[in-house]
């Protein structure tokens, strides 16, 4: 019996609401490092945060379902979710700064 390899899956999503100035950043990295995703996240200029998610399909739908409620300080109202393809580019998870 052989071991069926976990699926590796892309997502690029935008978080809205109350989203910047509570630690929504650094909270997501601590929570991808918990789990092996890679990518980043960063703010943009129209108060959202802007992330995108590379790892094991589990991995990335809990990370989801974070992103869905934030840390305790923040208010999200939306979450958009574009599913994209696999690329494997990044080596670790990383916060952008800057617009």
């Amino acid at each position: 019996m052989h071991k069926v390899k976990p699926v590796k899956v892309r997502v690029h999503i935008f978080i809205s609401g109350r989203v910047q100035g509570v630690f929504f950043r650094s909270e997501t990295r601590y929570e991808t490092r918990k789990r092996g995703v890679k990518g980043w996240v960063r703010n943009i200029r129209d108060g959202r945060v802007e992330a995108v998610f590379e790892g094991e399909e589990k991995a990335v739908k809990e990370l989801l379902e974070f992103c869905k409620r934030g840390p305790s300080g923040g208010k999200v109202t939306h979450v958009d979710v574009q599913w994209e393809s696999y690329t494997g580019e990044f080596k670790d998870f990383q916060i952008k700064y800057g617009f």
